[in-house]
């Protein structure tokens, strides 16, 4: 059971939810890389990658605990969000508190479906969640509750 389950109210159902996209994972793979190419060189490389192969893994160990961590949702009531493991930093925002949602998608966003979201919620606060899958999808969902114009959603 993840946060925002844990954090329903009552009569509050999860409407949409969201989590981050697998491209959190791409400076571990590029230093990955990095570093077999370097043990395939051989010779004075070695040192270089064993450097490389020790940020791989430390980067991807980070990267890793923040994807297992961090996860949006949207309910009837509320948007609500969560990351991080030992420091957090949550977000519930009624959902009539909400000024808009604003999504952030590059060319490579937009190829691979992620993109970041920043909720704004009223007096100007904004809450910022990178990389997260589908984030037109989430941002309809939650638009959608927000207008009463809700559909019923299938498959969450």
């Amino acid at each position: 059971m993840g946060y925002v389950e844990q954090n329903l109210m009552n009569g509050e159902t999860i409407i949409h939810r969201s989590r981050l996209h697998w491209i959190v994972f791409l400076w571990p793979l590029i230093f990955l890389l990095i570093a077999l190419l370097l043990f395939n060189a051989g010779g004075e490389a070695i040192p270089a990658a064993q450097f490389a192969l020790l940020l791989a893994v430390l980067s991807a160990i980070s990267r890793f605990m923040r994807y297992t961590t961090t996860e949006i949702g949207i309910t009837n009531k509320r948007v609500i969000g969560k990351s991080g493991f030992i420091r957090r930093n949550s977000l519930e925002v009624l959902l009539d508190k909400v000024e808009g949602i604003q999504v952030d998608q590059g060319v490579l966003g937009r190829i691979l479906n992620f993109g970041n979201i920043i909720v704004v919620g009223t007096g100007g606060t904004k809450n910022p969640f990178p990389k997260i899958i589908a984030p037109l999808e989430l941002r309809k969902a939650a638009q959608e509750q927000i207008s009463g114009n809700a559909a019923p959603r299938q498959g969450l």
